[in-house]
């Protein structure tokens, strides 16, 4: 329940030059200066950002929006709804011109701040949006009806949360106030919901207060479906309201925001520069095309403020830390394993065997990571790999996915089993590259719908993946009697496929229709020649996926493929199975320089990337990995772990002595007997 803020002494604001309803101002700025707009919580008014503007810097100004109902403004009625709200706020804000506004909003004033930025974001004077203890403007946010309530149980909740000292809550006259603002504001909190599609163009940071009962991670993640620009989440000690405290630990944090996001957009004329970074400080279309390893320096500077990076730079650390935040069941199904797990372990072993050996003095200043493959140029040789029902580990799925990838430059393979559709994701992805990774069906005409609907998205590539013709056995899934495709998530493409609802009878249920989908989505009577059928329905590049042996290499290219794609599904799919990386030289020796080989299973780090491209690969699938960002992160989540890995590789290539990817080659490794010319008793 939110609360009020009537603690607060009499605040020494003054309203602009308009003399405007809404609007106090608590610290004023000179031309051109950034503005935090704060909006307050239910029950609060303008004077509960007292104490935090107090303690801002002088070249941030600070406003706060008041409410009807309340203080100078008690004679009018509350608001009736949020829209109200908003639009009252907006049409004020509009008295600001050449300011760059930053909205803050606490509890109810986050939905009143992310109406009034809908409301402005076509005028593009609203950069960041910071939100505290609410959650996402589509939830739900199970608020009781104070009408329905004693003033003694409202009061009750008001200790719960905190904000007001004991003594007023003693005081009838006060809490009479208290009880009347909270319920008028409680009404129009309690008719509001936004679309689950209202998203914003700019980037929002969630501010989590660590002892807040009433938000924790899980209820506020899906703030990242709100925004097309990133959304993080930045803890924050305290309780419900320790945002609006005297010593306010989110000051620090929000002066660090805005001087960078300021700083940023002076590009080239003092414009705005729209290239930021999901946390505005770094942007992600520089750090991941012209030196990723800038991200190193980030970090770094940052701990200066006492900011430390959200996740683990430590790419496997995240499994563990996955664990913590999934459900079982989702958890499961992204780690598990086909039978005892020897293949995944397969896969790390390989890459542990290998040693490098770096060459010194070799001019590495500047490093090129780009490489050509199937015809285009592509930043860095790090795809992500295809995934299925990303569903299950958050809410957003494969849209957040695309979007982190996309902030970084880096192509994102869809799978045919994925809980969003190809036509959905391509549109998340914008101009950035993607391929379709196609489980070819046992239906011809469902095959050749889902390839046009890929072709008319504009995705570049297929990848057919051929060693699921039936799921593997993983003990994990079947102990607990679980797989997310019987609950409806990794099966969008085809309940939206014309061909596939075709086969449908009208009538059909939820039942009938995951039972269509089992018996149509994989065909273990695959041969080659369905290859070659498919060589024939389209243009586009294709590769083969879940190559092992180099004779089903040379057969690959012999019916049509483009390339292949090096893999024994991440150990998910024949226990047992010989590694990636100990497949990949024999492949690339059976099909010569010309065909693409690219390798998936067990890359976890920069220097296993390395080892890739020095064996043969032309570039890797990144997969696991990025999944338990995107279930710590959202979209905020998978940008770290590419960045991450990005800079490990950009900074393996300086160590190594590579100027660029053409410089790894067999030589970076140790060969068998040692390194030439070392003597071995």
């Amino acid at each position: 329940m939110p609360t009020t803020d009537m603690t607060q002494a009499t605040p020494r604001a003054s309203a602009p030059a308009a003399s405007s309803r809404w609007l106090r101002t608590f610290r004023k700025a000179g031309p051109g200066s950034a503005l935090l707009v704060c909006f307050p919580h239910a029950g609060g008014g303008a004077n509960a950002f007292s104490a935090m503007a107090a303690a801002l810097p002088e070249d941030i100004g600070l406003v706060a929006v008041q409410y009807p109902g309340r203080q100078d403004r008690r004679a009018e009625p509350c608001g009736e709804d949020i829209a109200g709200l908003s639009e009252g706020a907006a049409g004020e804000l509009l008295a600001y011109p050449g300011r760059r506004l930053f909205l803050l909003g606490h509890s109810m004033g986050a939905l009143v701040a992310f109406e009034t930025a809908r409301l402005l974001a076509e005028r593009h004077i609203v950069a960041r949006l910071f939100v505290s203890a609410a959650r996402p403007p589509s939830h739900d946010w199970q608020e009781p009806d104070l009408d329905g309530l004693t003033d003694s149980e409202v009061v009750t909740g008001v200790r719960r949360l905190g904000g007001v000292p004991e003594p007023l809550l003693d005081d009838p006259e006060t809490v009479g106030e208290l009880v009347r603002v909270l319920r008028g504001d409680h009404r129009a909190l309690r008719r509001y919901r936004a679309p689950a599609d209202a998203v914003l163009p700019i980037p929002v940071t969630v501010l989590l207060a660590e002892e807040d009962p009433k938000n924790s991670a899980s209820q506020v993640r899906d703030w990242a479906r709100h925004s097309t620009a990133g959304c993080g989440i930045e803890r924050l000690p305290g309780g419900h309201f320790s945002l609006t405290d005297a010593e306010s630990p989110a000051v620090p944090l929000l002066t660090r925001y805005i001087r960078e996001e300021a700083a940023l957009s002076q590009g080239p004329g003092g414009g705005r520069d729209d290239g930021r970074d999901r946390d505005g400080s770094v942007r992600a279309a520089e750090a991941g095309a012209a030196e990723p390893a800038a991200l190193i320096k980030e970090i770094l500077l940052a701990g200066l403020r006492g900011v430390r990076p959200p996740l683990s730079t430590d790419l496997t650390r995240l499994e563990d830390a996955a664990r913590e935040v999934l459900e079982p069941n989702a958890f499961g199904y992204v780690a598990g394993n086909a039978g005892t797990g020897v293949s995944t372990r397969n896969n790390r072993e390989a890459f542990d065997r290998l040693r490098l050996v770096p060459r010194m003095m070799r001019g590495t200043a500047r490093r090129d990571m780009s490489v050509s493959l199937l015809g285009h140029r592509l930043p860095s040789p790090v795809l992500l790999a295809p995934v299925a029902a990303q569903g299950a580990v958050h809410p957003e799925g494969e849209l957040a996915t695309v979007r982190g990838a996309a902030a970084v430059g880096l192509p994102f393979v869809l799978s045919s089993f994925a809980s969003r559709t190809l036509e959905e994701v391509a549109a998340a992805a914008g101009p950035e590259p993607r391929w379709f990774q196609l489980y070819l069906p046992t239906e011809r005409t469902v095959a050749e719908s889902l390839v046009r609907r890929a072709e008319a998205s504009g995705y570049t590539a297929l990848v057919v993946t051929v060693d699921a013709p039936s799921f593997g056995y993983r003990p994990v899934d079947l102990d607990a009697a679980h797989s997310p495709f019987l609950q409806g998530i990794g099966i969008s493409n085809y309940t939206d496929d014309p061909a596939f609802r075709a086969d449908l009878p009208p009538e059909a249920d939820r039942l009938a229709v995951l039972a269509h989908w089992a018996g149509t989505a994989t065909d273990p009577a695959l041969t080659w020649d369905d290859l070659a059928w498919l060589r024939r329905c389209t243009e586009l590049p294709v590769l083969v996926k879940g190559v092992l042996h180099p004779d089903d290499a040379r057969l690959a290219l012999e019916y049509g493929a483009d390339g292949v794609v090096v893999s024994n599904h991440g150990g998910r799919q024949l226990d047992g199975c010989v590694a990636s990386l100990d497949a990949l030289p024999a492949v690339r020796a059976a099909v010569g320089d010309a065909a693409a080989v690219l390798l998936d299973s067990g890359v976890r780090t920069g220097p296993d990337v390395l080892k890739a491209l020095a064996l043969g690969a032309d570039a890797v699938l990144l997969g696991r990995p990025y999944v338990y960002g995107l279930a710590l992160g959202g979209q905020h989540g998978v940008e770290h772990v590419l960045r991450c890995l990005l800079a490990d590789l950009d900074l393996g290539l300086a160590l190594a002595g590579c100027a660029c990817v053409a410089d790894v080659t067999a030589e970076l490794l140790t060969p068998p007997g040692g390194i030439p010319g070392v003597h071995h008793p």
